[in-house]
């Protein structure tokens, strides 16, 4: 969903009506991962994809039905021994998908501005997770509900709870029984939010926290995930620019002001002039944060990496040579890094290509950096027995909580 936010929105703004079909469990060798979104508007027109291919017609086609009739739906796509090639999935995996009608002609549909506000709020940028019922009692199909940064929600009336009609009756956003619904599932959301994630949580009807008849699916917005580059080299170049592919935020950090120059890296989001160690200690980072060291200086490389491998980081790197990472080891563990911080460290940094240039370098790295994220193995698919597709939380490593491994 995320990957087509911005042109949603851009159909909100329009006062478009379209219908949304997002993908809320996988089984199997599915080609796209929960979260992955197709959307169709009153006119036809068609952006985003929930299976690469396989079923992208059925699909459009249960969004123009659910544009017609507004109604929310949750479909299955599988595989089909007897009829694979019409409406399943031909890699052998399964996909359900919720088909949400948007239709700005009914706003008071408690789940229209919800969407839109998180459509607004995920384009910008901002941290917010929508929470929408993806299994459970048929009333309760595809209510939605926004949770912000802070824990705080929003439903359809605007306010941080729901509402209490004259009658006493509780108008929640998820259900009409009471608060509670709404407060659990703002709770279960958060939580997924703070680590990024996109996927389901199972809570009771009645708001308790136990699995029970509600399944709420929830697609986390966050900010892009952080790589920092250390050494503004050739290779630094290069890596900037698969870094950017990749969907994260950019830096380039260095020393030496005539080489961390704009006109050198004109792709990096940030570039610091600064010794590496010290704006690592002063920075942010966090679980998601890539940081690649290219500097192969030990005065440079020693003090930085002594405080990268104790931080709570996704991925250490450095490069070199064999001969350069030995000494470097030796080196990290005079001034008393543990071996088991030199565990984290991936030296020489990544995957065994062959490569040369520094693009293929590049290449070789955002590959090392995508397999330990997705749990792969680095060795070629064809003969292999391992699965195309790890079963690793959905979590966002690359561009989003939802990007395929």
């Amino acid at each position: 969903m995320l990957d087509i936010a911005d042109e949603l929105h851009r159909w909100v703004e329009e006062g478009r009506d379209f219908a949304v079909a997002t993908v809320v469990a996988v089984g199997g060798s599915a080609p796209r991962g929960p979260g992955a979104a197709l959307a169709v508007d009153s006119d036809g027109t068609a952006i985003g994809s929930v299976s690469g291919g396989c079923v992208e017609g059925a699909v459009y086609d249960l969004c123009v039905q659910a544009l017609q009739d507004g109604t929310t739906v949750r479909e299955r796509f599988g595989y089909s021994d007897e009829d694979a090639f019409a409406v399943g999935l031909t890699c052998g995996g399964v996909i359900e998908v919720l088909v949400t009608p948007v239709r700005a002609a009914s706003p008071t549909r408690g789940d229209v501005p919800v969407f839109a506000a998180w459509l607004a709020a995920a384009a910008q940028g901002e941290t917010v997770a929508l929470a929408r019922v993806a299994r459970g009692p048929a009333e309760l199909l595809g209510r939605a509900l926004l949770v912000h940064g802070d824990g705080s929600y929003t439903t359809y009336e605007g306010s941080l709870d729901g509402s209490y009609d004259g009658d006493g009756s509780y108008d929640g956003a998820l259900g009409d029984s009471g608060p509670e619904l709404d407060r659990t599932a703002a709770a279960e959301a958060r939580a997924m939010l703070d680590v990024g994630r996109t996927g389901t949580v199972e809570i009771s009807e009645d708001g308790s926290h136990c699995p029970g008849g509600v399944t709420l699916f929830v697609e986390s917005s966050v900010p892009p995930p952080r790589m920092i580059v250390f050494g503004a080299v050739d290779f630094a170049a290069a890596l900037v620019r698969a870094g950017k592919f990749l969907g994260y935020h950019v830096t380039v950090c260095d020393a030496r002001p005539v080489f961390a120059t704009r006109a050198r890296f004109p792709d990096a989001d940030d570039i610091v002039v600064d010794w590496p160690d010290r704006y690592l200690r002063g920075t942010g980072t966090d679980h998601r944060t890539v940081l690649c060291v290219l500097t192969h200086d030990a005065k440079f490389d020693v003090p930085l990496l002594e405080t990268a491998l104790r931080l709570p980081v996704a991925f250490v790197g450095a490069m070199g040579s064999r001969a350069t990472h030995e000494d470097r080891n030796r080196r990290l563990r005079e001034v008393g890094v543990t071996e088991r911080e030199l565990a984290r460290l991936r030296s020489p940094i990544g995957l065994d290509l062959g490569a040369r240039t520094p693009e293929e370098t590049a290449l070789s790295i955002a590959a090392e950096i995508v397999a330990a994220g997705r749990g792969g193995t680095g060795v070629p698919l064809t003969g292999a027995r391992t699965p195309i597709h790890h079963d690793r939380d959905h979590e966002r490593v690359t561009v989003s909580a939802t990007a395929a491994g």
